[in-house]
């Protein structure tokens, strides 16, 4: 693919097509940044634009290598992903082996590592020997959300990439004119760095199901609140929710920020936009102390649930709360 078909991230193009074309690419490279921003297809652009026989800074898409690295079985680049939990020395060991034979007609041979941040300590010190002693001309490309959670001496022997979230108005724009509805979009890319990660949010399983339980529970936690626990209940008892309560979460915090917004009598960029008049009549009910008492809860019960809390209790607190002032 060629680099302009990936959305955004234009600095990140410039370095990469700029050392492709003066010739000084680097040894290994950290991409680092939220999912959802195009890091893998970035990986995948530049493994093309290396390899590729007919352009000198970007990839054809249609020779020999463009088209095998595409379909993933270009047999010079390798891409490594987490064995279960992390990535294991013996998965490293593996590499290195697979490394020590003889490259094709470039000569070169390339590295993926997705989610890099995942390495055991072994797999990391096993790497960063790798990294100091190639066996032939060799590029790494290290694929992390976070950067610094790599071993300090991996990363001062790599050039330093990051990815921006991008422009949330851009990728409204672009998503509502694939015909997402428009609701979900502003919930979508509240929740994503990039115009991939709201596409596939939208597109997986429950993402509508989870706002609209949102708006009903939270709706029915001022109301009437004995109903919102038994529906809490219910939908938890039937799996409706418990395999989504991260996203579930996510969203409550959003509404309960609109809510913040509407007590303060701002109404412009709200998530839930469609439920403004009636959030807007509730939200003036309370104080600002308690809609901002009411977020640092429901962050702190995100918090509590990472830690395997019960989750109806959490869940349950959290609405009483709401409801109690």
């Amino acid at each position: 693919m060629p680099f302009q078909s990936i959305e955004g991230q234009e600095r990140v193009k410039r370095i990469l097509q700029n050392s492709l074309r003066t010739d000084k690419v680097s040894h290994a490279y950290i991409f680092t940044g939220p999912d959802g921003t195009g890091r893998r297809a970035m990986a995948r652009a530049f493994a093309q634009a290396l390899y590729c026989k007919v352009l000198p800074d970007d990839a054809c898409g249609e020779c020999l290598d463009c088209r095998k690295i595409e379909h993933g079985n270009h047999p010079d680049l390798y891409w490594l992903e987490p064995d279960g939990a992390s990535i294991k020395i013996e998965q490293i060991r593996e590499l290195q082996k697979q490394f020590a034979y003889r490259a094709g007609a470039s000569g070169l041979k390339m590295y993926i590592l997705e989610q890099a941040d995942k390495m055991t300590p072994q797999a990391a010190n096993s790497l960063l020997k790798f990294l100091e002693e190639p066996a032939a001309r060799v590029v790494a490309i290290l694929i992390t959300e976070n950067g610094h959670a790599l071993l300090p001496t991996i990363r001062s022997r790599s050039q330093w990439i990051p990815f921006l979230p991008l422009n949330r108005s851009r990728m409204t724009e672009k998503l509502l004119e694939e015909g997402f509805p428009p609701a979900l979009v502003q919930t979508a890319v509240r929740l994503s760095a990039g115009t991939g990660g709201a596409r596939e949010l939208m597109q997986g399983n429950g993402f509508a199901e989870i706002r609209s339980q949102v708006i009903q529970l939270s709706k029915e936690s001022l109301t009437r609140l004995p109903a919102a626990l038994l529906a809490l209940q219910q939908q938890l008892a039937k799996g409706e929710l418990s395999d989504r309560l991260t996203l579930f979460l996510d969203m409550l915090i959003l509404w309960l920020k609109d809510m913040v917004q509407l007590r303060l009598g701002n109404r412009e960029g709200l998530v839930f936009s469609d439920q403004a008049e009636w959030m807007a009549q509730h939200a003036l009910r309370y104080t600002l102390e308690h809609w901002m008492s009411g977020l640092e809860q429901a962050v702190e019960a995100q918090k509590r649930l990472r830690f395997h809390a019960n989750a109806q209790l959490v869940l349950e607190q959290l609405f009483m709360r709401l409801k109690g002032g």
